[in-house]
């Protein structure tokens, strides 16, 4: 998630120390001594380069973050998200090493530069983890979250494509919107056009043709795109499940990327989408609602506007 920059409620939500992260990471990896760094992660999580020294003279750098006060299950979905992803072959994305309740530890990769190649690149492997068939829509049985806020999965796996529209407001706009509303975070109007929106979204003109439930990286904002210095971006952050592909490619244009037109030229050339500029509100709402949730500001009414604008 993203947010003027941000991608939490304000301020660092962890408390662990850089020392008292090295001695964890240093453990569970079964290092002799590490060191930390703190690093850019976000405000949700404490984040750490960390450099690690083995017995037997070896070193490692990996990288590390920590949350106090996450929930039991929190680093455990990152880690079943990542594999999620990496499991379809079509993107690349940082090894694990250790999932703690608190603490995950994953692989360091050098940060690079955007640049074309790289975002052509980038835009080719998305179309095809968005071409991977997932076994059902959200995560059934398993944890998810959409930064700090869990997400919903029917009970029962849901795998008919003319049901995305149910799973989507039943799963993810009205939780959302019920949030935003018990928080005062989004203006009666702009409400009832998102409810008005979510009784609409069974007829095809407005919600389109039928998708089966893809693999997607549910969080996909430009901050969760990982340009590496081999030349490989990565996915990190993610919120991976069953959905729409046209989910990521909306979050992706909410609040820019790098290079994005020639990763969405190069994601074209793979896998092309009729019509997908009418639907670009409808995809991006659940995120305006997140953020809505999670900030306040402007985007409880930028949630009534896609709402409008995703209804013609």
């Amino acid at each position: 998630m993203s947010a003027a920059g941000t991608r939490g409620p304000g301020g660092t939500a962890g408390d662990h120390g850089p020392d008292v992260v090295a001695a964890r990471t240093a453990r569970l990896l079964g290092a002799a001594g590490a060191r930390a760094e703190p690093v850019r992660g976000g405000d949700i999580c404490d984040a750490y380069r960390i450099g690690l020294t083995f017995a037997e003279g070896a070193g490692r750098t990996v990288f590390a973050k920590a949350l106090r006060t996450a929930p039991g299950d929190f680093f455990a979905a990152e880690a079943a998200g990542l594999a999620r992803l990496g499991a379809t072959g079509a993107v690349a994305v940082p090894e694990v090493f250790a999932a703690e309740p608190d603490v995950l530890v994953l692989e360091w990769v050098e940060p690079g530069r955007p640049d074309p190649a790289q975002a052509e690149r980038f835009g080719r492997e998305l179309a095809a983890l968005h071409a991977s068939s997932a076994p059902s829509y959200g995560t059934p049985g398993e944890p998810c979250y959409l930064g700090p806020l869990p997400l919903g999965s029917p009970a029962e796996p849901v795998t008919d494509p003319a049901r995305w529209p149910s799973f989507h407001v039943e799963h993810r706009l009205l939780p959302l919107l019920r949030a935003a509303v018990d928080s005062s975070r989004i203006a009666p109007a702009d409400a009832r056009a998102v409810e008005t929106l979510c009784d609409r979204l069974d007829d095809p003109a407005v919600s389109g043709p039928p998708q089966p439930p893809a693999v997607i990286h549910g969080d996909l904002w430009s901050g969760n795109v990982h340009w590496a210095a081999d030349g490989h971006a990565r996915l990190i952050d993610p919120a991976a499940q069953g959905g729409h592909p046209e989910t990521d490619l909306g979050m992706l244009e909410l609040f820019g990327c790098p290079e994005l037109p020639r990763i969405l030229a190069a994601y074209e050339e793979v896998r092309p989408v009729p019509g997908r500029a009418a639907r670009v509100p409808l995809h991006q709402l659940q995120h305006l609602l997140a953020h809505a949730v999670l900030f306040g500001g402007g985007y409880g009414a930028q949630s009534g506007a896609a709402a409008r604008a995703a209804l013609g």
